[in-house]
């Protein structure tokens, strides 16, 4: 079956056909780095991660590229507050990052290009806008000219006679107050670079168009990021790609936020929750399942009961594959494929969601197995799950996760197993209509402290208050 993908640009669902047969470029808009990383940050790499691995699985091979903002308003206001040189601030913070995602277990990318790197080829990017006419340079400073390329605002749907677009502080000069920043002149104190028209430095919008151009050339596969960067961030790339030359990104695609009370989480708003912070409270297994598991279109409502009941199904499945490890005294490989039906899901637009009801199924399946004393059975049902995981980047018996496993440091994962072993007999024993070993069981948890909650998606147990 095709892998089809929500195209933003398209408003649908697309086939995907890559612009090189059995290959894959994706662009992924990386960390603006004058923070460190709040878990709504780390959301969009870990889907990425996700299509990359399914590409991968299916097949493809994949370059990945994911930039590192280092140089914006941001973080030269974090300097300023600091007393710090900004540099300091981006390095600290990036590494940051990287700590974040490899917690939670995402692969590295291809390359990883900083902006401050690159300014040599937006300066080049720039001169040829300005000598199409698409670009001018006003008071050091150098503006794209959004009336000059008629397809602008093509993917956000906007019209352009309501179009407000954000400015900075001394973006003086423009023609149209519509027009965007794509260099910015020297002011005391910030960090700047020469070019023919003065120093100065980069615009946030320039980076992203001249290092996608630099590492996957005039055209490539796809362009990822979150939502809010639709507009003005990737409208305003298309439009400098596109009017420099480049046939620019095929497909565009994009995650839905991580959100608390309803609103984006952000710092700015004082609501973020830092990966460093929650990684101390949470297994980072625990918070990939709980982050990457949700189709990657749905926004994500922050909360401690979702992060428990994330908790409950990743240990549901961890107690599952322990108890056939133990019960066959070896590992398990993966199969060589995944089921049907999880292939199924994952190419209709990465349908994690799906994909991992199919991973439970298997769960429940292999669990059965185990009851029935089929030990080839519950052998093969692990194998599945093991190729379901690694596709998900949630296989227990991964070397990240199994070391983290050995670490002992959260029961919790333990207790799951061993009370979801007691609540399966309880079901049994209610589905036979034995009423009093269903209650004297009930009866026990309560006694060792548990209350048992009966809902229609079945049992759910939790600590006494």
């Amino acid at each position: 079956m095709t892998i089809r993908l929500y195209d933003t640009s398209a408003r649908q669902i697309r086939d995907f056909t890559p612009l090189k047969p059995g290959c894959v470029s994706i662009y992924l808009c990386g960390a603006t780095v004058q923070a460190a990383p709040h878990i709504g940050h780390v959301r969009s790499y870990l889907n990425f991660d996700i299509m990359r691995r399914w590409f991968t699985y299916r097949g493809y091979d994949v370059t990945f590229i994911r930039n590192v903002t280092d140089i914006d308003d941001k973080i030269i206001a974090k300097a300023h507050e600091q007393g710090r040189p900004w540099w300091s601030i981006g390095y600290e913070n990036e590494r940051a990052f990287n700590e974040g995602y490899n917690a939670l277990g995402c692969l590295p990318p291809t390359y990883e290009p900083r902006a401050t790197g690159h300014v040599t080829e937006m300066v080049e990017m720039m001169q040829r806008l300005i000598e199409r006419g698409h670009a001018y340079e006003a008071d050091g400073n150098v503006y794209f000219d959004v009336r000059s390329f008629p397809e602008y605002l093509q993917l956000s749907r906007q019209e352009l006679d309501n179009l407000r677009q954000p400015s900075g502080e001394g973006e003086t000069g423009k023609r149209d107050e519509r027009d965007f920043a794509m260099w910015k002149s020297a002011k005391p104190g910030e960090p700047t670079w020469p070019t023919p028209w003065g120093d100065g430095r980069p615009g946030w919008h320039l980076e992203c168009s001249a290092m996608a151009h630099k590492y996957l050339g005039t055209a490539f596969d796809i362009h990822g990021g979150g939502i809010d960067l639709i507009f003005p961030h990737h409208e305003n790339e298309i439009a400098q790609a596109k009017a420099y030359g480049d046939d620019f990104a095929r497909y565009w695609l994009h995650n839905a936020w991580v959100t608390i009370a309803g609103e984006k989480m952000a710092k700015s708003l004082g609501n973020s929750v830092l990966v460093s912070e929650m990684t101390k409270r949470w297994r980072p297994v625990v918070l990939r399942y709980y982050l990457g598991t949700p189709h990657y279109r749905s926004m994500i409502e922050y909360s401690e009961e979702s992060l428990r009941e994330a908790e409950s199904a990743f240990a549901r499945i961890e107690g599952f594959v322990q108890r056939v490890i133990e019960l066959v005294g070896k590992t398990v490989e993966p199969a060589a494929e995944v089921p049907p039906a999880f292939a199924e899901a994952m190419d209709d637009d990465l349908g994690v969601p799906q994909a991992l009801a199919i991973v439970h199924t298997t769960v429940r399946q292999g669990n059965s197995a185990l009851a029935a004393d089929d030990k080839e059975a519950a052998v093969a049902r692990l194998a599945e799950v093991r190729a379901m995981l690694g596709v998900l980047g949630l296989d227990p018996l991964d070397e990240q996760w199994a070391a983290e496993s050995d670490q002992g440091e959260d029961l919790h994962g333990v207790v799951d197993s061993l009370v979801r072993l007691v609540l399966d007999q309880r079901e049994s024993a209610r589905a036979r209509k034995d009423w009093a070993t269903a209650d004297a069981i009930r009866d026990q948890l309560s006694q060792s402290g548990l209350a048992i909650e009966d809902s229609p998606q079945g049992p759910r147990w939790s600590l006494k208050a």
